[in-house]
């Protein structure tokens, strides 16, 4: 049955927490029935001191898959993750990603990606926003990996956490074992789970419409981002699907179309730099406001272009450039040359110039 968009009016947290909210709605289990998330002391990563279920425990909007910091002998850099994300929830973004394909997840280890995203809810908590959500990647080669990463996620802070398919051994894995391998993710994981289709990082495995609203029925399961980039399929995952399942675009480039097809946000790794643009651009969606936001969707689709061929790596040298901060990758990665570097900066100006405008008049 299609959804019903106005059920579900972008910006609207329904989480049934337990931090003293008022107009939340009455629990409803997701997953096994077991499945609570503990608020409490977890080594140095607890939130406060008692349980707590989800219903719908994200907001429509624009969230920004952080890069990871490191310092220059590759060790993570805490600090610096939490000064970004403490300036990205300034900036108005709905929520945050760790571990995402911008985030080096694969050139983390298992305490690493505990730090980073523990670091990252402590610094959104201490600016003012601890109901801003953090979602944390945590797909693995196995289902036993990718369910302990979803636990060590929940007890770091994260409210949900994405999922790309495991495809090292793609052609032995076949659709229903896939299903099942998302079915036990969902079961076990002890916050929501969102589907993650991005063939570049999967061995090319892309997964249908039918795959994921067939997925979409757990629930558990409670939404998706989509990198592949077709529009055709994010119509009708979003048309198909419940009304709380929502759909992501996975890039910037393509906001307006995700949003005009019925997707419900974006998670785009190019608002690391430009997150306002990024923002302003679904506002003036919501505003009924077309013609304006075609000329801010030219803006942003340049910009994420020199990210999207430059990679996270592009990301984080115009951090460095724009910001002072950021540039350093783990290797194999290194930094481009100060060449290379020059012109990745001189692809961002424009996006940039419209940032810090935005930034002035805020």
């Amino acid at each position: 049955m299609p959804k019903d968009k106005q059920s579900s009016p972008r910006g609207t947290w329904y989480s049934c927490r337990a931090r003293g909210l008022t107009g939340a709605r009455e629990p409803q289990e997701v997953g096994n029935p077991s499945n609570f998330k503990q608020i409490g002391p977890v080594g140095d990563v607890g939130r406060g001191g008692a349980l707590e279920k989800f219903t719908q425990p994200l907001p429509k909007g624009l969230y920004v898959p952080t890069v990871a910091f490191f310092h220059a002998n590759e060790e993570i850099d805490l600090p610096t993750t939490q000064q970004h994300a403490t300036y990205l929830a300034r900036s108005g973004v709905t929520g945050l990603v760790t571990q995402g394909s911008n985030g080096e997840a694969v050139h983390l280890d298992r305490d690493e990606r505990k730090a980073i995203t523990a670091a990252t809810r402590r610094a959104v908590d201490a600016a003012g926003y601890p109901h801003m959500p953090i979602i944390a990647g945590c797909g693995a080669a196995s289902t036993r990996e990718t369910i302990q990463l979803c636990q060590d996620s929940g007890a770091a802070g994260a409210d949900a956490v994405l999922v790309l398919p495991p495809s090292y051994y793609k052609p032995l894995v076949s659709a229903e074992a896939l299903h099942a391998h998302f079915v036990a993710v969902a079961d076990a994981s002890p916050v929501p789970v969102l589907i993650y289709n991005f063939p570049g990082a999967s061995s090319g495995l892309d997964l249908s419409s039918d795959q994921i609203l067939a997925l979409a029925q757990h629930p558990n399961i409670i939404g998706c981002k989509l990198t592949c980039g077709n529009t055709g399929k994010l119509a009708r995952v979003a048309a198909g699907s419940k009304a709380e399942f929502l759909t992501f675009g996975g890039s910037v480039d393509f906001t307006l179309q995700t949003l005009i097809a019925g997707g419900d946000g974006i998670i785009g790794g190019t608002a690391n730099l430009i997150p306002r643009s990024c923002v302003r651009l679904v506002q003036l969606y919501d505003g009924g406001k077309i013609s304006e936001a075609q000329k801010l969707q030219a803006v942003v689709a340049r910009a994420d272009w020199a990210a999207i061929h430059g990679g996270f790596i592009a990301v984080k040298s115009a951090l460095q450039s724009y910001r002072g901060y950021g540039g350093l990758p783990r290797r194999p990665c290194v930094v481009p040359t100060e060449a290379a570097a020059a012109g990745i900066h001189e692809e961002f100006r424009e996006g940039m110039e419209l940032e810090r405008s935005l930034e002035k008049s805020s």
